[in-house]
């Protein structure tokens, strides 16, 4: 159990047993399944984890030039870079910190492999494709919704491929199940299978979220040896983002004031949802509050707000067994995936601290925000 006291408040705190417990799931599966499996960055970015994350995988993924430089000098291996696209003012740093670099469109490709193979670098580039297939519900999730910026379809590659593609990258879930893996690969293998004997490898991108505990591990298994046994010429790459630090940590946080109006009661808190847990807002989804349920069948209910002026800044409702108080912690379960890589400082609100709390019972303060983290981010 987490001793928050030890921590500041607010704080997001990755607990290390829950990290490592994910981390031997996702190891299983790429050894069972013959694949690679590789983190993420837009998901999860806390760089003074990686030596953990070292002990089970050996690669990242990046999708901008400070993500492959994050890659190369803090996880310690060259990135397999995707872009939607790339710049002259880049490129060189990109294949400086990158192994692999995948194009969004065939005119990036054109535009920029000159480059690659002018480095000699044994950089292996390909091409997002498009299978015009996503089970993604939420428009702002989906990378297959009609007029995306996001791959190449079918009918605009040419039967031999450029030279210097030598795989593809499809990326079309979002926190889904193997079951969507399963028809997504029936659109995939249906539009592009006739590029396949072409290729040497095959990245089926992220989303993929094997450690939520429904999820059919065994059947994901079973569909990746199937895929490497009808193409065994092909490497196969998945790049989860949320499955790694799934369940893995909170964001604690505090009740500031009580406020009432017109019989709602909102306990303001020292975080904020659009500052701090932007995906509340944005997917929208629903976060866990520990010690609480959602609704208003309980006898204490409260909406729970944040403290920047951002009217919407607030979600609600919760019902908790006793009336809160100023100075209580409120915890927020499951804040680590993308919540400490898409927070900002609107309102110069202040950042919350990164820590851990590691098995042996200790608790790491990795990062403390300030003032001045604030003020040399605007000029």
């Amino acid at each position: 159990m987490i001793d928050f006291t030890l921590f500041p408040s607010p704080c997001y705190i990755m607990e290390e047993e829950l990290l490592r417990k994910n981390l031997t799931l996702i190891k299983s599966v790429a050894d069972r399944a013959g694949v690679e499996i590789i983190l993420a960055f837009k998901s999860f970015a806390m760089w003074r984890s990686f030596p953990i994350f070292r002990e089970y995988i050996e690669h990242s993924t990046a999708s901008s030039v400070y993500e492959a430089r994050l890659a190369l000098e803090e996880f310690g291996s060259k990135a397999h870079t995707y872009s939607p696209a790339y710049t002259e003012a880049d490129f060189l740093e990109i294949m400086r910190c990158s192994s692999y670099i995948t194009f969004n469109s065939l005119s990036q490709f054109h535009r920029f492999y000159p480059m690659v193979e002018a480095e000699g670098s044994g950089i292996s580039c390909g091409i997002r494709v498009n299978p015009e297939y996503s089970e993604v519900e939420t428009e702002l999730y989906n990378p297959c919704a009609p007029g995306t910026r996001f791959g190449v379809m079918a009918e605009q590659l040419p039967d031999r491929l450029p030279q210097g593609i030598e795989g593809f990258h499809c990326h079309c879930h979002c926190e889904s199940s193997s079951y969507e893996l399963e028809r997504t690969l029936v659109h995939l293998e249906e539009k592009f299978a006739r590029w396949f004997p072409q290729l040497k490898w095959l990245n089926l991108g992220g989303g993929h979220l094997m450690t939520r505990k429904d999820y059919d591990v065994e059947h994901l298994i079973g569909l990746l040896q199937g895929l490497r046994k009808r193409y065994p010429n092909l490497r196969i790459i998945l790049e989860p983002g949320s499955a790694f630090t799934w369940q893995t940590g909170v964001l604690t946080s505090e009740v500031v004031d009580i406020v009432e109006n017109r019989g709602i009661r909102t306990a303001i808190l020292n975080v904020s949802f659009t500052c701090h847990m932007p995906d509340c807002l944005e997917m929208p989804y629903q976060p866990a509050v520990r010690g609480a349920q959602m609704g208003k069948e309980g006898p204490y209910v409260y909406r729970l707000g944040g403290n920047s002026c951002l009217s919407g800044d607030y979600m609600g409702d919760w019902s908790f067994d006793h009336e809160l108080q100023i100075g209580e912690r409120i915890v927020f379960e499951d804040m680590i995936h993308y919540t400490t890589v898409k927070t900002n400082m609107f309102n110069g609100i202040h950042h919350p601290a990164i820590g851990m709390w590691t098995q042996k019972g200790e608790a790491k303060v990795f990062k403390q925000f300030s003032y001045e983290d604030y003020r040399d981010r605007m000029s």
